[in-house]
C-alpha cells in the first residue's frame, strides 16, 4: 500500500481525490496549505503527491523542489484548474510526473497515479544495484545536481550519443569527462573539440585530419582529431558554434564513423562515442537556419540539461569548502575556517559566471586573504559585495506625511528582479575581466574560460568595448 498526499486548499478536490486513491487501495492524506505539506512531506514518507499550483500561501510550482528534496524523494503530480502550456513545461523541467488538470475523469487521475507508483516501485529496486560513480571534482549533494548526476550513471552505461546543456561555467566539461570515465571506454582517449575555437580555414584539416601535400604547408600526414578519438569518447565542446558547412559533412561523420581525410583517396574509420555540449537553444538555431534539424535530431539521444549555479545554491557552501581547501593547499597555506556572513554573501549573490566565476572568486579571495584564518565578506571582490548589498535594498518606501511611519509599497515581480540583477551583475563582471586582463583578449579568455567568439558577443551585449 502506498501512502499518498493530495496539497490543496479546495476540500471537494481533496475528497474526490481521496476517493480515487483510497478506492486504489492506497492511503490518502491531505494538506490545505503549501506549509502543511512541506511539513507533512518532511516528516512523514510518501510515495505520491498530487499538487496544486495556485495555493494561498504561494506557488506549487516554486515549492516542487523542495517536494522533491525531501527524505522519501516522492513523484509530484501537478493539479491545477487553470491549464497553462508553460505552466506544463514548467513543471516537467522541474521533475514533476505528469500535469493533469483539475475535472478530469476517474482514469485520467488514476492512471498517471498508478504509472508514477509503478516507475517509482522499478526506480527503488534498481537502486539496490549500487553504483558507484567517479565525479571527480563535481561537488555538491542538491536535488538538481544529483538527478544530473543519475542520468550521467545512466547514460554511462550505453553508446548513446549526449548532448549536455547548461549556462557557461556551469561544469558541462567535467560532466562530459565523468561521462567517459564511468564508460566501458574510459581507457581509451578523451579528445575534446572546441567548435567556437577552430580556425575556419583549417577546421576540415584539424577534425578529418590531412595527407602530406594536401595544401600549401602541410608538409607531412596528420591524424585529426575524430581519428584520436578512435576507442574512446570525441566531446564536441560548444557544438553551437559548428559552421553549417561542415554540419553536413559531420553528420555523415556520426552515421557511418567513416571519413575521408583532406587530400586523401581513401576513407577511413575511428569507432567514438560522442558527447556534445552548448550553452545556446539549439532548437531555436534550428527554427531559424542556423543548425541543422538532423544533426541536432542525432546528438540529442541522450540530454542533459546542467542547471546553473543560482538554481543550486545549496551546493555553495559545499563547492566553496572544497574549493578553498584546495587553494590553501595549493599555496601552502594553513586551512581557513568561514564567517556566517561570507558564506550568506556568497549564497545570495546570483553567479552569472555560474560554478567558474565561483573557483576564480575563492583562489582570488585565499591569495588575498594569505595567512589570515578566517574568511569575511572583506575579502571578497567590492563587486560582488556591492552586488549583495544593493540586491538586498531593491525595494520602493513610502512615508506617511501624516504619521512619519515608513512602509513598503512595492517590489518587483520575481522574474524581473532575478533578471536585472544577473544582468548587472554579468556586466560588472566583464567590466572586472577586462580591467584584470589589461584589455587582452586572450588573458581574458583563459581567466573567464570563455571562448573568443562567446567573449566578443558579451561584449557587445553590455555595450563594453574590447
Amino acid at each position: 500500500m502506498a501512502r499518498i498526499l493530495i496539497i490543496d486548499d479546495d476540500e471537494e478536490i481533496c475528497s474526490s481525490f481521496s476517493f480515487v486513491v483510497k478506492r486504489m487501495g492506497h492511503e490518502a492524506l491531505c494538506a490545505n496549505t503549501l506549509k502543511k505539506g512541506l511539513e507533512l512531506s518532511r516528516y512523514e514518507p510518501f510515495d505520491v503527491i498530487f499538487l496544486d499550483v495556485r495555493m494561498p500561501d504561494g506557488n506549487g510550482l516554486e515549492a516542487l523542489p523542495q517536494l522533491k528534496g525531501t527524505p522519501s524523494a516522492p513523484e509530484i503530480i501537478i493539479i491545477t484548474g487553470f491549464g497553462d502550456a508553460h505552466g506544463a513545461e514548467l513543471a516537467i523541467k522541474s521533475g514533476a510526473w505528469d500535469y493533469i488538470e483539475k475535472g478530469s475523469s476517474l482514469k485520467e487521475i488514476s492512471l498517471p497515479l498508478s504509472r508514477a507508483l509503478q516507475y517509482r516501485e522499478q526506480k527503488q529496486a534498481e537502486s539496490t544495484n549500487v553504483v558507484v560513480l567517479r565525479r571527480e571534482e563535481i561537488i555538491g549533494s542538491s536535488t538538481r545536481l544529483t538527478e544530473c548526476l543519475e542520468l550521467v550513471a545512466q547514460a554511462s552505461g550505453s553508446e548513446a550519443n549526449v548532448l549536455i546543456m547548461g549556462e557557461t561555467g556551469s561544469g558541462k566539461e567535467l560532466f562530459a569527462r565523468a561521462l567517459h570515465r564511468n564508460s566501458s571506454r574510459e581507457r581509451g582517449p578523451f579528445v575534446t573539440v572546441d567548435c567556437a575555437a577552430l580556425p575556419e580555414n583549417l577546421i576540415e584539416s584539424l577534425l578529418f585530419g590531412h595527407e602530406k601535400g594536401a595544401f600549401t604547408g602541410a608538409d607531412q600526414a596528420k591524424e585529426g582529431l575524430i581519428r584520436q578519438a578512435d576507442g574512446g569518447t570525441l566531446f564536441l565542446d560548444e557544438v553551437g558554434e559548428l559552421p553549417m558547412s561542415l554540419q553536413k559533412a559531420f553528420l555523415r561523420v556520426l552515421q557511418e564513423h567513416r571519413f575521408r581525410p583532406v587530400g586523401s583517396s581513401r576513407e577511413v574509420s575511428s569507432d567514438f562515442r560522442l558527447v556534445a555540449a552548448t550553452n545556446r537553444n539549439l532548437e531555436k538555431m534550428v527554427e531559424n537556419g542556423q543548425f541543422r534539424g538532423d544533426l541536432l535530431f542525432r546528438l540529442q539521444a541522450f540530454v542533459i540539461e546542467l542547471p546553473p549555479l543560482r538554481e543550486r545554491r545549496e551546493d555553495i557552501r559545499e563547492l566553496t569548502r572544497y574549493h578553498v581547501d584546495r587553494f590553501c593547499e595549493h599555496y601552502s597555506l594553513s586551512a581557513k575556517g568561514f564567517s556566517p556572513e561570507f558564506l550568506e554573501t556568497l549564497c545570495s549573490y546570483p553567479w552569472p559566471g555560474n560554478v567558474r566565476e565561483l573557483v576564480n572568486t575563492l583562489e582570488r579571495t585565499v591569495i588575498l586573504a594569505r595567512f589570515e584564518p578566517i574568511l569575511f565578506p572583506q575579502h571578497l571582490p567590492p563587486y560582488i559585495r556591492i552586488q549583495v548589498t544593493q540586491a538586498s535594498l531593491v525595494h520602493e518606501i513610502h512615508i506617511d506625511e501624516d504619521t512619519g511611519v515608513n512602509y513598503l509599497v512595492s517590489l518587483p515581480k520575481l522574474h524581473d528582479y532575478r533578471e536585472t540583477v544577473f544582468s548587472q551583475a554579468e556586466k560588472q563582471y566583464l567590466h572586472n575581466l577586462m580591467s584584470l586582463a589589461d584589455e587582452n583578449m586572450g588573458e581574458a579568455c583563459r581567466i573567464s574560460g570563455l571562448s573568443q567568439s562567446r567573449l566578443y558577443a558579451l561584449l557587445k551585449k553590455h555595450q563594453i568595448s574590447s
